[in-house]
């Protein structure tokens, strides 16, 4: 099969990536969880529309102003240089976008290899407007996944605890936990998920989700049940099911982002910087 060959079908997302590694493929792999862009047979970016993106993290961290971020999108998304630009200019340290970018690739990709299901399209070609930050082997992409999903399944093996919006159960104050754990507990409200948690916490998805689990294993909190719709006529029809878009962009520009505690991650980037 040839990169631009038709898909197999119910062929496994991490099936296909080996393939496309073994052809040294460019282009956007898209599953029903996210994308996965490859360059050259290595993956140079993932997103998936459950994890914050990169210029969440970056942003919402005090790593990068605002205006530094959408300055870069607009000087050099449609040239897919977006990562070189912020270096580039000044606003970010390589290393910073190196280590930033790496986490957030990883934290999609868990959600987009998690259960393994099919890939549904491959496009040769297509680019992210980020461009190339650091390619990692697709073998590293895939092992990384697995050893993430096994670890998060020994602390607690109920995987609703990752996308669904989570409510505190009553239980002992967030004073007496650990102060990540503390500061994750605070921020379950009954109709945030994992990922807009680790948002509002300029935190690594993952990390989020290690709290989370651990959270969920001692009762303190659990899934929201989702609200059943009930009909109000026989004749109307069900909506449609949400979807990852096929061609994806940076996300809309914020009117008011949030100011989470961000000192831990600026003191890690700080370091990162420094080294």
């Amino acid at each position: 099969m040839t990169p631009t060959g038709t898909l197999r079908t119910g062929e496994p997302a991490s099936a296909r990536l080996g393939t496309l590694a073994e052809q040294g493929a460019t282009g956007a792999l898209s599953t029903e969880t996210g994308i996965v862009y490859l360059a050259a047979g290595h993956v140079v970016h993932v997103e998936s529309a459950v994890t914050p993106d990169l210029g969440d993290l970056l942003t919402h961290s005090g790593a990068l102003a605002p205006d530094g971020w959408w300055e870069a999108i607009d000087q050099a998304g449609r040239r897919c240089r977006v990562g070189r630009q912020l270096v580039d200019s000044g606003h970010l340290a390589a290393g910073a976008l190196e280590l930033c970018h790496l986490g957030a690739l990883f934290d999609a990709a868990y959600f987009v290899l998690a259960h393994d299901g099919p890939a549904l399209r491959f496009r040769p070609g297509a680019a992210h407007w980020l461009g190339a930050v650091r390619p990692v082997p697709v073998d590293t992409v895939l092992r990384e996944s697995r050893r993430r999903r096994e670890l998060l399944h020994r602390i607690w093996p109920e995987p609703a605890v990752d996308r669904a919006p989570l409510a505190r159960v009553p239980g002992p104050d967030a004073a007496d936990l650990p102060v990540r754990r503390g500061r994750t507990l605070a921020q379950v409200d009954g109709v945030r998920t994992a990922a807009q948690i680790a948002t509002a916490l300029a935190c690594r998805t993952f990390h989020t989700l290690v709290e989370l689990r651990r959270l969920a294993a001692a009762g303190l909190v659990t899934p929201v049940a989702p609200l059943v719709p009930v009909p109000t006529s026989a004749s109307a029809p069900a909506s449609a099911p949400a979807t990852v878009s096929a061609e994806p962009g940076p996300s809309p520009r914020p009117a008011a982002p949030d100011e989470p505690d961000t000192a831990l991650l600026r003191r890690l980037l700080h370091a990162l910087e420094a080294l």
